[in-house]
């Protein structure tokens, strides 16, 4: 499972020594859609979250889906967002039209 993109009510657990060998598995994956940290310590959890390379980041709460929020991948998981404005310039053709 920890190379490949899995979808439905799964979840991958690894264990790690250190918070950098955390981060480093984390981000090792060559897909990046959608990514949690659970913690108590939830500033230390933020800090942590910010460093992981995902669309995605959920902090003490499941990955999903919330048409108020964008969604969407880095690296193999995509490009672009759904949902919200970042969504709608995702699928947007814009025409320049400049006349002098």
């Amino acid at each position: 499972m920890w190379r490949q993109e899995v979808f439905g009510p799964v979840w991958s657990v690894s264990s790690f020594n250190t918070e950098e060998e955390a981060l480093e598995q984390a981000n090792e994956t060559e897909f990046g859609l959608g990514s949690m940290v659970i913690s108590e310590n939830r500033k230390a959890a933020e800090e942590f979250g910010k460093k992981i390379d995902s669309g995605m980041v959920y902090i003490n709460e499941i990955t999903k889906a919330d048409h108020r929020l964008p969604f969407g991948g880095v690296k193999n998981s995509g490009y672009g967002r759904d949902n919200t404005h970042f969504g709608i310039q995702t699928f947007a053709n814009v025409q320049t039209y400049w006349v002098n």
